[in-house]
């Protein structure tokens, strides 16, 4: 029954199907047949290839565009992260420049300890979530501001390489047996030599009146026929000092300038060695835009030391230490250095326990002219001194004269008197 009714099924749908088909090939569509040359001769040539794509045609559909609270979400977005950044360079940048790394350590230690805030075990749920929110939200600033430490002491690190000097001793260890020895460091532009640049002709009179001309190892032998480079002069009277002070202290040349300058011209300058050490730029400290000798790293006794230049208060950081001396440019008459000789001979003579008070006491005078004045005070007070003293003796002399005189009158007298007593005695 069902093999019957299934047979009767298949062939009404076959039925159906061949209508279909007979159809469409009962009523085929007809086109007029083209001859072959006919289809070449009318066809156009075809494009020369280009490289470009084609367009996109207009049916494509376009992009799908973003809406207005998108884009305000995006830009409101946008200006948040540029203003925190902002902030955040800014504050970073007042805190560089108003505090120091210690300092700036210990305000935020409050905030980086704030990360790691927890609540006792006893606590409820709600005081352990809201601590656990506080922490998290804490998390970021506090990872900032480590980040912010780490990068600074990172950074002056590397700066400090730069700017500090290069040793903590920057002169080796004192000879047991010259621990009493004052060390004497001398600046050399201006105190020492005064160098310039040449930029025309050069005057060989000029060089004759100034000394002698120092030149640079590159300037060679001919540099009185150069048209230009540097000029470098002795102070007058630079020699005898040095050979002078070597009897009494430490020489020491203590110049901002690079290396590769000072020690050619100390070379020229000292030929009989009165200079034990030469110290140059990399031996200063740069502060401000400027480089100081800092004394306190020299391994010597502050007390006892004494700085000379005609920048003395002014380039090192130690100015107690200082002896100011006239900066030297050229002059012909200068004797500046002449004539701090007896000041600095007396000082090595007397050797006074520290000599930042004596330096003291000069301040806002020309020691050596004062040294002068104080000294010819104090010889005429010792003269009066003596004068009154030699007086004292002369009537202290005259008064036991006299006594003298007295005492032998009296036993004149006394003998006299015994005298005439023994005779009177015999009479009788």
């Amino acid at each position: 029954m069902a093999a019957i009714a299934w047979s009767r099924l298949f062939s009404i749908v076959s039925k159906h199907n061949r209508r279909f088909f007979s159809d469409i090939a009962a009523n085929p569509h007809r086109e007029p047949i083209i001859s072959s040359s006919s289809i070449l001769s009318n066809q156009a040539p075809p494009p020369p290839p280009s490289s470009n794509p084609p367009p996109p045609s207009d049916s494509s559909p376009p992009p799908p565009s973003s809406t207005g609270a998108e884009k305000t979400s995006r830009s409101f977005l946008m200006y948040t992260l540029a203003a925190a950044l902002t902030g955040g360079v800014a504050a970073a940048g007042y805190a560089t420049r108003a505090y120091s790394l210690d300092e700036v350590d210990e305000k935020t230690k409050a905030l980086r300890a704030s990360a790691n805030y927890t609540v006792g075990d006893d606590a409820s749920a709600l005081d352990k979530f809201q601590a656990f929110l506080y922490a998290a939200a804490m998390t970021v600033p506090a990872k900032l501001v480590e980040l912010y430490l780490d990068l600074r002491r990172m950074s002056e690190e590397h700066v400090r390489g730069f700017t500090e000097p290069s040793s903590d001793k920057l002169l080796p260890d004192l000879h047991p047996m010259e621990q009493h020895v004052f060390t004497l460091v001398l600046d050399l532009n201006e105190t020492l030599i005064y160098s310039d640049w040449k930029n025309e002709g050069f005057d060989s009179e000029l060089a004759h009146m100034l000394m002698t001309f120092l030149s640079l190892s590159l300037l060679g032998e001919k540099h009185a026929q150069r048209d230009r480079g540097w000029r470098t002069f002795k102070r007058p009277g630079v020699d005898a000092f040095l050979e002078h002070m070597a009897q009494f202290y430490e020489i020491v040349v203590y110049s901002d300038q690079l290396n590769m300058y000072v020690d050619p011209v100390v070379e020229r300058l000292d030929p009989k060695h009165c200079i034990r050490y030469k110290l140059s730029r990399g031996a200063t400290r740069y502060q401000g835009g400027k480089h100081y000798r800092d004394l306190s790293k020299l391994n010597r006794d502050p007390a006892k030391i004494l700085y000379v230049s005609g920048h003395a208060l002014e380039s090192s950081l130690q100015p107690e230490n200082g002896v100011p001396i006239k900066p030297w440019k050229l002059e012909e008459d200068d004797t500046a250095l002449v004539d701090l000789i007896p000041f600095l001979e007396y000082v090595a003579r007397h050797r006074p326990a520290d000599i930042r008070p004596v330096l003291a006491s000069y301040q806002g005078h020309d020691i050596a002219k004062e040294f002068i004045e104080r000294s010819k005070d104090y010889q005429s007070k010792l003269y009066d001194f003596q004068s009154k003293w030699d007086n004292l003796i002369i009537i202290f002399l005259d008064s036991h004269i006299e006594f003298m005189k007295l005492g032998m009158a009296t036993r004149q007298a006394n003998a006299r008197a015994e005298t005439a007593r023994s005779f009177l005695a015999a009479l009788r």
